[in-house]
């Protein structure tokens, strides 16, 4: 009985020993660019217009991305291409998105009766951006070129590279 006690001993400790921290720091690190766009255009009109630009396949992504605001829930449109060659994942993300939220007190008897419109960012830091690019990568792009093939589509008036170590809710960026 003796021996075995010892033993498991030996193994809690060296299990114990084993074990590794991680630092909030550790998740922290951005492996992706961001490229914000500015234009009229529906999203599945940009998604095209980009696939022809870009050579690349965006197509509509079913899990849209998940917002709350207000204890309403809200979605933003995704379309997305995983390019396994390249090892990357593009993902174009609106930005903007239009809710009808009820006007009043909830403690109100005519709480409901009439809404308000506002618009609501994923990207809070970016308020006058339609959509985000975020390209997922492993290696170095260059996001220059990328951006210089976006300025030739119709409609979009500006489009430019975003430092996602600048924003303040990249977190509504992780999906």
């Amino acid at each position: 009985m003796a021996v075995n006690l010892g033993l498991c001993l030996y193994l809690f400790l060296f299990i114990m020993m084993a074990v590794h921290k991680l630092s909030l720091g550790d998740f922290d690190q951005v492996d992706y660019d961001l490229i914000a766009i500015h234009t009229s255009l529906e999203d599945y009109r940009l998604a095209f217009k980009i696939n022809q630009n870009l050579g690349i396949l965006l197509s509509k992504n079913d899990q849209e991305v998940p917002f709350e605001f207000n204890k309403q829930p809200i979605s933003f449109s995704r379309f997305t291409f995983d390019d396994e060659i390249a090892m990357m994942t593009w993902d174009l993300i609106q930005n903007k998105q239009e809710v009808e939220l009820p006007e009043g007190d909830a403690n109100n008897l005519f709480f409901g009766a009439s809404t308000i419109t506002m618009q609501i960012n994923l990207v809070t830091d970016l308020k006058k951006v339609d959509y985000v690019l975020k390209i997922e990568h492993d290696e170095q792009i260059d996001c220059r070129e990328i951006i210089y093939n976006l300025k030739k589509i119709d409609l979009i008036t500006a489009v430019y590279e975003v430092d996602p170590n600048e924003i303040k809710s990249k977190n509504n960026l992780i999906f």
